[in-house]
């Protein structure tokens, strides 16, 4: 009874914590009202991607793009392997020195060209050029050097092209 008594006698305080307990559930159902509506609108979202309103469908063709995808991946990669044992023999490295083959002629008309791949494969073109004549000379390198003797102009093309 002493609990009733006090109810009966501070009815004030009965109506404020009501009150206050009322103020609160207004605030909770507020919040709640709020996330379901943005947990709507995200869903609407999401479902207006999918075709027809078929969730499962969606997720299965985007699992088929991926494959795809990944297959289309492991092509690519094939091909730049196949690209990058190309580059290692195509030619890479050149180099020119031109020279004066004759003292009489001037003007540095005599040349050398090196032509080497990634191996230091390839030839050596030289150009001799003289007052009533020119010659072409080509020499094949393998592994920076040749079977044939090396002027000291070509040899200074094998090397400098090797350094590239």
């Amino acid at each position: 009874m002493g609990s009733a008594n006090f109810l009966a006698s501070n009815p004030m305080y009965v109506i404020v914590a009501f009150g206050v307990i009322l103020i609160v559930t207004y605030a909770i159902i507020i919040n709640l009202w709020m996330e379901l509506s943005y947990m709507k609108k995200r869903y609407r979202h999401m479902m207006a991607a999918a075709e027809g309103g078929n969730l499962e469908r969606m997720i299965a063709e985007y699992m088929e793009m991926a494959e795809n995808i990944s297959k289309e991946r492991k092509s690519f990669e094939k091909e730049i392997e196949r690209l990058d044992d190309k580059l290692e023999k195509a030619i890479t490295r050149v180099s020119v020195v031109r020279f004066d083959a004759f003292d009489q002629t001037g003007n540095d008309l005599s040349y050398c060209i090196a032509l080497l791949d990634a191996e230091n494969n390839g030839l050596v073109l030289s150009g001799i050029f003289g007052r009533d004549e020119a010659r072409t000379y080509v020499k094949p390198i393998v592994n920076g050097d040749s079977t044939y003797k090396l002027t000291r102009e070509e040899e200074q093309a094998v090397r400098d092209a090797m350094k590239k």
